[in-house]
This record gives C-alpha cells, sequence and structure tokens, in this order.
C-alpha cells in the first residue's frame, strides 16, 4: 500500500495538481481499503491538525513579519548592512547576505526573503556592481537559507510542531550555524567576486559615527530576535507567546516609534498574512492526512527496517536519509517536504542515536536547499522570475555557492555542537 500511496502523489504532482490536494488524494486508497478505517476519519484528522497551541506559533511569526515589513523596518537593515560590508569585494553581494541574517529574525521564510531581496537589490547588482543577472539571482537564492535557519524560522515551528519537539529549542540551535552559514556564503561571495572583478558598494568603510547612527535606526529590527532568546532562556514565554508578543512589538514599533504604519499598511500586512497563513495551514490539514495512512502502513518502520538492511552505521544512514531530503526537496516545496517527509525519517534518525535537534537544523537547512536547485526549486524559480534568469546560467552560477552549502552541511554533520551548544547552555 505505501508505494501505491508513492505512486499516486508522484502521478498527481505530475499532471499538475496542487501539492496540498496530492497529499490528501494519495492518502485515500488506506482508507478505502480497509472496511474499518471510514473516509470520514480523513475529515477529522484535517480538523484536529489545526487544534494545536504549539502551531499557533505559525499565523503570529507571520503577522508579525508582515507587519515589520511595513513600519520601514527593511529599509534601515539595508542602510545597516550596506555600511557593514558594502566596501567589501562584492559589495551589495555581501550586502544582500547579511541582509539575509537580519531579515532572519523578521519574516522566518527563505522565499519571502528571496523575493524582496530580488526586487529590492537585484536591480542595482546589475546595474551598478557589476553582476550578471545570473550571479545576481545566485547570490540572493542562496542567502535566503540563512532566513529559514535563524529563529524564528516557519520551517522549524513546522518542523517541531509535527515531530513533537521543542520548538524554543530548535530557535536556539538555530543561532550559530545561522551565523556560520552567513560567514560561509560571505567568504564565497568575496571569493566569487575577486575572481570576476565585481565592485565594491561603497568606496572606502564607513566612519564609527556613520554606523553608530544606522544602528540606532534599525536598533529595534536587531533586537527582535534578541528578544526571542532572552524569553526563552528566563521562560517568559513559548514559541506560541513569543510569536504575540512579538506582533504587539511590531504594532508598537510602527505607530509609535517609526510612525509609518498607517491604516492602509496594516490592511495589506493582514490580508498578506492572511494569504500566506492559508497556504501554509492547508498544506497542514492535508499532509495530516497522508501522514495518519502512512503511520497506519507502518511506514517508518519499513523504511527504518529497510535502510538497516542497507547498513548499521549511523552516519551512513544519516547520509542517505539527508540524500533523500535533498532530493525530495528539489521537487516539493519546503513546508509540504517538512510536514510530510520529516515525521517518516526522524524516528529512523533518533533510533540510530542522533539527537532531534540537531536533526531538525540539518533537514530544514536541507530542505531548503533543495529549493534552490532544479527541477521544481521554488527558491530558484522566485528570483529567477523576478530577475528574468534562465535556469541553465543560474546553474553555472551558484556552483561555487552549492559547494559552499555543502562544506557548511558537512560541519553542522560532523561537528552537533554546533547546533546543540546554546540550547543547552541557555535551556
Amino acid at each position: 500500500m505505501l508505494l501505491v500511496i508513492a505512486g499516486l502523489f508522484v502521478l498527481f504532482l505530475v499532471i499538475g495538481m496542487p501539492v496540498a490536494f496530492a497529499l490528501a488524494l494519495a492518502a485515500f486508497p488506506v482508507f478505502l481499503a480497509t472496511g474499518t478505517m471510514p473516509p470520514t476519519v480523513a475529515i477529522q484528522k484535517m480538523v484536529t491538525a489545526t487544534q494545536s497551541f504549539p502551531l499557533l506559533a505559525v499565523p503570529f511569526f507571520i503577522f508579525a513579519g508582515n507587519l515589520m515589513n511595513s513600519t520601514g523596518i527593511t529599509e534601515r537593515l539595508i542602510k545597516f548592512a550596506r555600511l557593514l560590508t558594502g566596501w567589501l569585494a562584492g559589495g551589495l553581494g555581501q550586502v544582500s547576505i547579511l541582509l539575509s541574517l537580519m531579515m532572519g529574525g523578521i519574516s522566518g521564510s527563505a522565499v519571502a526573503d528571496a523575493s524582496m531581496e530580488a526586487r529590492l537589490l537585484g536591480p542595482s547588482m546589475i546595474s551598478k556592481g557589476g553582476y550578471s543577472k545570473a550571479a545576481t539571482s545566485a547570490v540572493l537564492a542562496f542567502g535566503s537559507i540563512i532566513t529559514a535557519t535563524i529563529p524564528p524560522s516557519i520551517g522549524l515551528i513546522l518542523f517541531g510542531f509535527i515531530n513533537e519537539v521543542s520548538i524554543g529549542r530548535l530557535f536556539l540551535a538555530g543561532i550559530v550555524p545561522g551565523v556560520l552559514l552567513t560567514a560561509t556564503l560571505m567568504v564565497t561571495a568575496w571569493i566569487v567576486a575577486s575572481k570576476n572583478g565585481y565592485k565594491p558598494d561603497l568606496s572606502q568603510p564607513p566612519s564609527l559615527s556613520e554606523l553608530g547612527a544606522s544602528f540606532r535606526e534599525s536598533v529595534w529590527a536587531l533586537a527582535f530576535p534578541v528578544i526571542l532568546i532572552v524569553g526563552f532562556r528566563f521562560g517568559f514565554f513559548t514559541a506560541t507567546e513569543a510569536g504575540a508578543f512579538l506582533v504587539f512589538y511590531a504594532l508598537f514599533v510602527g505607530v509609535f516609534v517609526y510612525r509609518e504604519l498607517s491604516f492602509a499598511k496594516l490592511y495589506d500586512a493582514i490580508t498578506g498574512s492572511v494569504l500566506d497563513l492559508g497556504m501554509v495551514m492547508l498544506l497542514i490539514m492535508m499532509a495530516a492526512v497522508l501522514g495518519y495512512a502512512v503511520t497506519i502502513e507502518q511506514g517508518p518502520q519499513q523504511i527504518a527496517a529497510f535502510m538497516t538492511t542497507l547498513t548499521e552505521n549511523p552516519y551512513l544512514i544519516l547520509i542517505l536519509v539527508l540524500l533523500l531530503l535533498l532530493v525530495s526537496g528539489m521537487f516539493l516545496e519546503g513546508a509540504a517536504n517538512i510536514l510530510l517527509v520529516t515525521p517518516i525519517v526522524l524516528p529512523v534518525l533518533t533510533q540510530a542515536g542522533f539527537d532531534p535537534i540537531h536533526m531538525g537544523i540539518l533537514m530544514v537547512t536541507l530542505i531548503n536547499i533543495g529549493g534552490l536547485t532544479p527541477p521544481v526549486g521554488v527558491i530558484m524559480f522566485t528570483v529567477c522570475g523576478i530577475l528574468d534568469v534562465k535556469t541553465g546560467a543560474y546553474a553555472k552560477a551558484s556552483s561555487p555557492y552549492f559547494i559552499a552549502m555543502l562544506a557548511f552541511l558537512a560541519l553542522l554533520v560532523v561537528f552537533p555542537a554546533l547546533s546543540l551548544f546554546v540550547p543547552g547552555k541557555l535551556m
């Protein structure tokens, strides 16, 4: 029956059916084939999937991110990132990578970050920085993965919810990898820029007074992730309560600090959040149906047994799972991949002796890397569509960043403390 489910799911994707409906319809043979399991159970599973307190973190963080983007925060962060890195080789490419680190504490979505930066920084990188369209799309796409690692990553929230792993610990575990990934991509961008002669955006480093003034303008945004860390460390709030707090924080900043949040911008933030949430929640509901069907058919146990017949070496099992996630990430959108695949493979990895927090950071990062690659990489198509770049040219320009990303993942695998040190110390 598992092969039937997998075959139907692939068939529905090939014929162009939306992923959410493909998830649910692929599971229905299980309910129809078992006389004791009426199809109404599928409806119950859809409803049950939405009745979760930790899941409330998703709409809160989505709304808070849209509010922050409506208050002038993004423009101030771009100015600050430009002063910090615009004088380096690569100029605006370096700015985009650092901006992704800062935006990680605001948007929580790699696709949203890539789309925003492609529109704001892409034209300037091409016209002023000397970047080709393909090189611009490569830097912006790979930099957006930082946003998916730094809290409050929507991917980490979904991973924690579907796998019953502490979302607060996942947030803390993403800090060091996020900073390390930023450094890795900035070094790569510097090497590529030096080789190709990409110009700095600033002729010289800024003065301390310029940096200080820009920092003061941006401090409300930069304090965003710090509040999360402090709140988790001292038990002021859970991840869900943190999302609610940050909504009020964003409203306060927009109305009383920057005074740029008008009723029109508030309406746009609400409607944008509803659209984003509708997509995510539909995926969650439909994935719950398929997940239940796979559980009935003992999918995780069968996959675990199959992998142990191939090898009993924990690291070889990990490599097999990571390859599976990389390939599935090429075909499935990140949220669907997290909801569909990780509940099946995480028990295999924990049984092999790996920490679920460490695996959460690895898997969410790797799933988003799948969004950077053909044939169906969502992040890749978002950036290439905005900048009018052909997939082949993008793939060629992105090869140095892909190699750097693989080196980064190897470090995470070999040194679990990179993920586990902060949550181990603070919680």
